[in-house]
């Protein structure tokens, strides 16, 4: 009994003793600084949200379209004589482009006119004798029988004119076609034929495409909740829209807003828009990716933060809104228009609430903050967008 005593007595100072070692290790010191670490504060700059007027835009990508782009083709068969239009170059509408051999088509116009000479003849022929006929039946010297055949040939003849003068007009045109011309004002592509080559009206290729550059169309896509702000601004006037360089530093063009669909894609959240620039100077080319700056009037009692307060979620933008008891929490957002250096808050904030813009990646939900300059409590006025 005496031995199991001693046995216990030696196992209970041997805990204590490692546990001393541990102890002087730092192990367990290292713990109870862990579970002390949420009494830690994060250094951060804050502002208040801010309501106010706001000039204000919206930035978006956005491609340069055509305003009319046409494949020209060869409306009839024939084989090109001559090419006279250089490869790049403006044109005018009615300008000539290709020329196919006429002679084909002269042949067949003179074969219609000849055809309705012919018959031309014919129908005076029978008309005098119609003429003829109608003072013989007066006179009782011609049965009335002959008369109404007579009259019946004549109006077929009249008919057969007719059909020549159609036959007469579809050579004329098959004619014309021989000479084609641009359709639109624009610019031409890569010449696409030669001359000598064959073509046919059904051929697919074309001849050269004409693409009109003055005036162009910009074809962007804005977020859906700016969607009544727009369509409120646009009911007042036209809105302006800058074509700018992808980088933002050059001003390309200024147009106005000329289309917002009739229907948001269900599938990006997004209103398709376009914007019309009379483009003078060439600097936009279609199919080239430019950004685009909806300019927007004033927007009357709107909230506003700095733009480098709001962070992007996984399925919403959020900023990180500080409590009294300087406790930071993240609350989602609907961001809408840009206001200089800061940006509208269309949901999510309802103005004087104490926002981080700057030490974001710190936080976390629930993380206690403390003001690194107590004097930047209040937010700055925004700078109106140079126009």
């Amino acid at each position: 009994m005496k031995s199991k005593k001693s046995m216990w007595l030696a196992v209970g100072l041997s805990i204590v003793i490692v546990a001393v070692v541990l102890t002087k290790a730092g192990i367990f010191g290292a713990t109870a600084k862990t579970h002390g670490s949420d009494d830690q504060t994060v250094p951060v700059k804050s502002v208040l949200a801010e309501r106010r007027n706001a000039a204000s835009y919206i930035n978006s990508i956005a491609t340069v379209q055509a305003l009319n782009t046409v494949l020209v083709r060869a409306r009839v068969d024939g084989e090109i004589s001559r090419v006279p239009f250089k490869e790049g170059e403006n044109i005018k509408r009615g300008d000539i482009l290709v020329e196919l051999d006429r002679r084909p088509f002269e042949v067949q116009l003179r074969a219609a006119l000849a055809q309705k000479e012919k018959d031309q003849a014919q129908f005076a022929n029978t008309k005098r004798d119609l003429e003829r006929y109608e003072f013989l039946v007066k006179s009782n010297s011609l049965a009335s029988q002959t008369l109404d055949a007579t009259r019946a040939q004549l109006d077929q003849l009249q008919a057969t004119l007719n059909a020549d003068q159609a036959q007469i007009d579809s050579a004329q045109l098959q004619l014309n076609y021989a000479t084609i011309r641009s359709p639109i004002d624009g610019r031409l592509g890569a010449r696409l034929v030669d001359a000598g080559n064959l073509v046919h009206a059904t051929d697919t290729n074309g001849l050269v495409l004409v693409t009109q550059i003055q005036p162009v169309f910009v074809s962007f896509s804005l977020p859906q909740n700016i969607l009544p702000v727009l369509r409120q601004q646009q009911g007042h006037q036209s809105l302006r829209v800058q074509a700018l360089s992808q980088d933002g530093s050059e001003v390309l063009d200024n147009g106005e807003l000329t289309l917002i669909d009739s229907q948001v894609d269900t599938i990006t959240g997004t209103i398709h828009c376009k914007a019309m620039f009379k483009n003078t100077q060439e600097k936009l080319w279609p199919g080239a990716f430019v950004a685009v700056r909806v300019m927007f009037n004033d927007l009357p009692n709107v909230v506003v933060v700095p733009t480098t307060a709001i962070q992007a979620g996984a399925q919403h933008s959020f900023v990180y809104v500080v409590s009294k008891e300087n406790i930071a929490k993240s609350t989602p957002i609907e961001i809408g228009a840009v206001s200089g250096d800061d940006t509208v808050i269309l949901a999510g904030l309802s103005g004087g609430e104490r926002v981080v813009v700057e030490g974001q990646f710190q936080l976390d939900d629930g993380v206690k903050v403390e003001e690194k300059d107590a004097k930047s409590t209040a937010l700055p006025q925004a700078a109106a967008p140079h126009y």
